[in-house]
């Protein structure tokens, strides 16, 4: 299945989120086959990362947004953990410090744009100061609007500069983030991961639907694509994703650089290093032989 086909926004169209199934987790039998072919795509990306690195004229740049237990922290360590760290960064937005909030509300997302080669992940981003300030009435709608618009400027920026540009909406029910929530109260080992803030911003969950839709509705654009990904069956999640990553570095066209030095002269160089051992280790067996 072309997963990118069935869950991109299109550009200008409509979002309905209420008629998203986000328990959908495609034909039947999937499930059994998805560690083995999610296995498969993330060999797939470790291999385009490589290459993308190595050419060193592109980037990627992944975009995750979702509800408090969605599933971000999930994507990144399972899609991503394959990738070279040298050329990957991983980079969590919060509430803006003072500095950031002393600049407009983009400067700390460019300040971690990726650079040619890199990949970036953003565990939540730039969509937080659109979709926050709708949900607790703290800018005008004007105001939001003409984020969307310096927003698309700012992508299209980026994209013009080399970048790829991935961005994901992870869509779970309310039913399925009460049951993460309570998951974490029983595992002591991610108890940490517990705020009051969680349960706080569920009365909200009806303002977060209405501040998703027209944000999807008016950010996907061609060169920065949102996808709304069914996440309420983690497995599924993970796979839709990382196909999806992988088909767009895939589409890249990426292959080895061509050499960046003179392959006859190197070689030139290796032959007489090569002779040059030769010779010493024939001396001295000579002058061994000879005591």
């Amino acid at each position: 299945m072309n997963y990118h086909q069935k869950f991109a926004v299109e550009p200008g169209s409509k979002v309905h989120l209420d008629k998203i199934d986000p328990a959908y987790s495609g034909k039947r039998g999937l499930h059994e086959q998805a560690e083995e072919l999610t296995r498969d795509e993330i060999a797939r990306i470790d291999r385009l990362q490589y290459l993308l690195y190595a050419n060193d004229d592109r980037s990627l740049l992944v975009v995750l947004q979702g509800l408090d237990a969605a599933g971000k922290d999930g994507v990144i360590r399972h899609l991503f953990s394959g990738m070279n760290p040298q050329g990957v960064s991983v980079v969590s937005f919060k509430q803006p410090t003072w500095i950031e909030a002393e600049h407009d509300f983009l400067w700390r997302a460019h300040s971690h744009a990726p650079a040619k080669g890199e990949v970036v992940i953003f565990n939540r981003s730039h969509y937080e100061d659109v979709l926050v300030p709708h949900v607790h009435k703290l800018v005008s709608r004007s105001e939001i609007s003409k984020r969307y618009k310096l927003i698309n400027q700012f992508e299209e920026l980026l994209s013009r500069n080399g970048t790829r540009i991935l961005k994901f909406y992870l869509h779970i029910s309310p039913e399925e983030q009460l049951e993460r929530f309570l998951q974490r109260l029983e595992d002591k080992t991610r108890q940490w991961k517990i705020s009051e803030s969680d349960y706080l911003e569920r009365r909200f969950w009806h303002r977060y639907m209405d501040a998703y839709e027209p944000m999807l509705e008016h950010t996907s654009t061609k060169v920065a694509p949102w996808h709304v990904i069914p996440a309420n069956h983690k497995w599924f999640r993970n796979l839709a994703i990382s196909r999806i990553v992988a088909d767009t570095m895939d589409d890249l066209g990426l292959k080895p650089p061509p050499a960046r030095v003179d392959l006859a002269d190197i070689r030139l160089k290796y032959h007489e290093a090569e002779a040059d051992g030769a010779n010493s280790s024939h001396a001295k067996r000579v002058t061994e032989e000879s005591q």
